[in-house]
Parts: structure tokens; sequence; C-alpha cells
């Protein structure tokens, strides 16, 4: 007869065991924790009901490199003779400059043509009529018909390259849109001035676009008459202030090549110039501002912020005529 085993004693030890379970995980994450950072500095998920989820540490995403498009704007905008290079290929694919080079190659075509048809007739007039190689003959025969039907061959081609020649002449092209003009160099003394310039001609370009939007009765906002007045004048003020960068970039080309001695005279006639153009962005800048005022006044009817429009536009044209004076 077999005897029957007791498992009091192993049921006890299991079940002291079983407790003991979570002291066993506590110590088997703290070493884990020796071995790999805490979520919070490898990059880990989140802590959840005290233990670390943790996932994939990916690598870190490597810097976005600027496109070539981007790297070329910005050395463009350093370099001088790199933004020439880049203003020229612009020009150069213009659709009026390629229109106008259609124009010319059709024209020389034209031209080589008739040249050639001229050749032809006279040849088959001489060859007709003897006075090339004495009486008409057999061969001469033969000369004359090739001359003729040469003749016919290349007046169609010269018919049909006047017809083309005329067709593109009759062409409109669409005024190509002006882009912005290049700023000065990087180290020149109008740069700053020239970029904030860009940025309120582009500002003042949509508020002037806002207030030619008719309201739900039909009217505007402020009266299309000084809206038209505004721009006018601020484009008027942009050519003088470009003009007064212009000088200044001259004056700073002679004074790197001016002699030591020469230099703090030009570069005391360089800072005045810089002063003036300086008031001249500030007072563009009013325009913007009472710009941005009327548009919006515009919601509740004022009138004030359309009067400081108007007197915006005033003071920056007697600016602008200042500064023509000035050139």
């Amino acid at each position: 007869m077999t005897k029957r085993r007791d498992f009091s004693e192993f049921n006890a030890k299991l079940e002291k065991h079983i407790e003991r379970l979570p002291d066993y995980a506590q110590r088997a994450q703290e070493k884990l924790q020796r071995y790999f950072p805490p979520a919070d500095e490898a990059g880990g998920k989140p802590q959840q009901n005290g233990r670390t989820q943790r996932g994939p540490v990916s690598p870190p995403p490597a810097p976005r490199r600027p496109s070539a498009p981007a790297a070329f704007s910005a050395v463009a905008g350093q370099v001088p003779a790199v933004a020439e290079v880049r203003a020229k290929w612009q020009r150069w694919n213009e659709p009026s400059a390629k229109h106008q080079r259609r124009v010319r190659r059709t024209s020389r075509v034209l031209t080589l043509w008739v040249l050639v048809t001229i050749l032809f007739g006279v040849l088959t007039v001489l060859t007709a009529t003897g006075l090339l190689g004495g009486a008409v003959a057999g061969p001469e025969i033969g000369q004359a018909v090739f001359s003729g039907f040469a003749t016919l061959v290349f007046g169609t081609f010269s018919v049909r390259t006047g017809m083309r020649l005329r067709e593109l002449k009759k062409v409109e092209l669409p005024a190509a849109p002006s882009g912005p003009p290049p700023l000065p160099a990087a180290g020149s003394a109008a740069r700053g001035p020239m970029e904030r310039l860009a940025e309120s001609e582009a500002s003042l370009r949509e508020l002037l676009k806002q207030l030619s939007v008719p309201t739900s009765l039909g009217t505007t906002a402020v009266p299309e008459v000084s809206v038209a007045d505004a721009r006018a004048t601020a484009d008027e003020a942009a050519r003088a202030l470009r003009g007064l960068a212009d000088r200044i970039q001259a004056i700073e080309r002679g004074r790197n090549s001016a002699p030591e001695r020469e230099r703090s005279a030009l570069q005391a006639a360089i800072g005045k110039l810089r002063e003036q153009l300086d008031d001249g962005i500030e007072g563009y800048g009013g325009l913007v501002a009472a710009a941005g005022r009327a548009v919006a006044a515009s919601s509740d009817g004022m009138v004030t912020s359309r009067e400081a429009l108007t007197d915006a536009t005033d003071r920056l044209a007697g600016l602008a005529l200042a500064l023509k004076d000035l050139g």
C-alpha cells in the first residue's frame, strides 16, 4: 500500500514565495535600470502605475539641410556677383525675352529664304534667256527648270516664314510681374533699411488690397481715389529710397578704393545718408500704420483713420519729393 504524500508544507512554501513576488519584481526593476536609463532620460514612454513602459529608442532626427534653391537664394543675397548672374538668368527666362528671341530667329530665317529665292530667281532668268552659257540647249533647259523649281520652293518658305513673323509680332504678352529688386550686400549700411522697406511694401500692398474690397453695401471703406493716391505715393517714395540706397553703395565702393586718409570723410557722408534713409523708412512705416488703422476701422465706419491715411499719404509725398531733390 502506497503511502500518501503530505503537500501541506509545499503549499506553505509556495504561498510564501507568491507573497514575495512584488519584492522580486521591484529588485528586478532596480537591476534593469542599472543597464538602461530611466524613461525621461532615454526617450522612453512615460511611467504608468509605477512601471516604466519602454519602447524602441529611435535615433535622433538628422538636421534638415536647406534645399538647393534656398541655399542659392541665401548666397545670392550676400554675393553681388551671384546676385547679378541670377538676375540675368531670370531676365533670360522671362516670357517677353523668349518671345523677342523667337521673333529675331524668325526674322533671320526669313532673310535667308528671301536671299536664296532671289539667287535662284536670277539664275532661272539668266538660264532661260540664254545670258548664261550662250544658246539655250538641253542641259541649259534642265538647269533652268531646276532653278525655277528651287525658286518656287524657297519662295514658299519665304512666304510661310513671313506669315509666321507677322503673327509673332501681333502677339501681345502680359506684363511680366516685376520681382523685388535685389538687396544691397550684407555688409552695406543700406542693407538693413532696404530689408525693412521690402517688408513694409508687402504689408502696405496687402492692406491697400483690403481697403479696395467693397463692403456688403457695395462701397469701399476708403475712397478708391485715396487708395490709388496712397499706392502711387508709396511707389514713388520706394523708388526715391532705393535711389538713396544706391548712392550709399556707390560711396561705399569709392571708400573701399580711396586712400586711407580720405576714408573718414566718405564714411561721414555714408552716415549722413544713412540717417536720411532711416527717416524715409520711418515715414513709409507711418503710411503702413495709417493703412492698418483704416482697415481696422472699416467695420465701424470711423472717419478719423481715413483722414489719417490721407495725412500720412501727404507726408510721405513730401518726404519723397525731398529725397528726389537730394538726388
